[in-house]
């Protein structure tokens, strides 16, 4: 059985991980107001900006690197779970162990380094891009390093996860947060276009189909 302290700092790191993740998807808005600003002005005022695309290569880049740990905290990333899924949990936590070490670590760690000399190089000349309004490059380079990071450290939990879970044969529960079926079944409860007995029986199959994806996910069946 696993220390109670253990899964406290599992949780714990899954928790800065999400915090981290849904801080930097509100970047996705700052995105979105970008293009809309652009589009206006390139095709109503025939003002177009020299450097809205490269500001939205950096805000995109660097919404998908911060969600790097908030998707590993939540065991989002894709994987080929054909037979994963039939693995019974130690064994599951075998090969992710051997996987993590083997791959994962040097791959990450690599990373981190590289960009935080990458970032080093880009602040020590004031790096910035060419065009005609040239913006810094040495902040969005700086957020390389900062997403290895915490990919590296979240990447340390899921190894403890594993090694909790060879020594009593059950995957740590992770930490609840709203996913795509919390949504339908908002959706399906807001619905006016259907009646009670149908949005129920909606529910219950988009349940149905969730929990099975979990089961097999866990190699519980």
């Amino acid at each position: 059985m696993a220390r109670p302290d253990v899964p406290r700092l599992l949780h714990a790191v899954e928790a800065l991980s999400t915090w981290v993740g849904k801080a930097f998807a509100w970047l996705i808005v700052a995105l979105m107001l970008l293009v809309v600003l652009e589009v206006f002005k390139r095709y109503a005022l025939n003002m177009p900006t020299a450097w809205v695309y490269d500001a939205s290569n950096m805000l995109y880049g660097t919404l998908f690197m911060m969600g790097g740990a908030y998707t590993l905290a939540h065991d989002g990333h894709v994987r080929g779970d054909f037979l994963y899924g039939r693995f019974r949990p130690r064994t599951q936590a075998a090969l992710d162990l051997v996987l993590y070490i083997v791959f994962f670590l040097p791959g990450i760690a690599a990373l981190t380094w590289s960009g935080w000399t990458y970032f080093g190089e880009s602040l020590a000349i004031h790096e910035t891009t060419f065009n005609a309004t040239p913006l810094p490059v040495y902040p969005f380079k700086f957020m390389i390093p900062m997403a290895g990071a915490m990919v590296l450290v979240q990447g340390l939990s899921e190894i403890l996860r594993c090694v909790v879970c060879l020594r009593t044969g059950a995957w740590t529960e992770r930490l609840k947060d709203a996913e795509e079926i919390d949504v339908v079944e908002q959706q399906l409860s807001a619905s006016t276009h259907v009646d009670e007995g149908a949005r129920r029986e909606a529910i219950e199959k988009a349940r149905h189909i969730d929990d099975d994806a979990r089961q097999r996910s866990s190699g519980s069946v």
